[in-house]
């Protein structure tokens, strides 16, 4: 039987949906493979089983509420998907996530210098952020401007 919202709310720690006493995670499962998995802390994780290359494996979807039941159940039709294309879900996931970091990655190096509207500069040395007022803005460019009127354009080899 299909989980409904309703049941995912009333769904304790410790106390299963059968009104038994536990102390121990316990699953509610939904439907295609799809399971709450609700732990003594009180956490409601979102699983997905499937067996790939004859074994038996789960991934996670997620945490209730964060992600709904709806998108859960989204989640896991795109993970039958690829599953019937031949295609481990949980290779899949990883090199998502791996795209997802290298964009983010070059992101942040793209904005590693920025300059907001009211003249404030700030960069990214690594992880490390700095940022200048607009009147310190100004002084770093006095500076600057200062510094390269003294250096010779041209130098001559030693």
């Amino acid at each position: 039987m299909a989980l409904s919202i309703e049941a995912i709310e009333k769904a304790k720690p410790g106390i299963t949906a059968s009104g038994r006493v536990t102390d121990k995670p316990y699953k509610m499962g939904d439907s295609r493979a799809l399971f709450l998995l609700v732990t003594p802390s009180g956490g409601k994780w979102w699983r997905f089983k499937y067996r790939f290359g004859g074994k038996e494996k789960q991934l996670s979807l997620g945490v209730y509420p964060d992600v709904p039941l709806a998108e859960a159940r989204e989640k896991r039709d795109t993970l039958r998907a690829l599953l019937a294309d031949g295609t481990n879900p949980s290779a899949h996931v990883k090199m998502e996530r791996a795209a997802q970091q290298a964009e983010k990655t070059r992101q942040l190096a793209a904005t590693r210098f920025m300059l907001d509207n009211e003249g404030a500069l700030s960069f990214r040395l690594g992880k490390r952020c700095f940022v200048l007022t607009p009147a310190e803005t100004s002084e770093l460019r006095a500076f600057l401007d200062a510094t390269r009127a003294l250096i010779p354009k041209v130098m001559p080899c030693p």
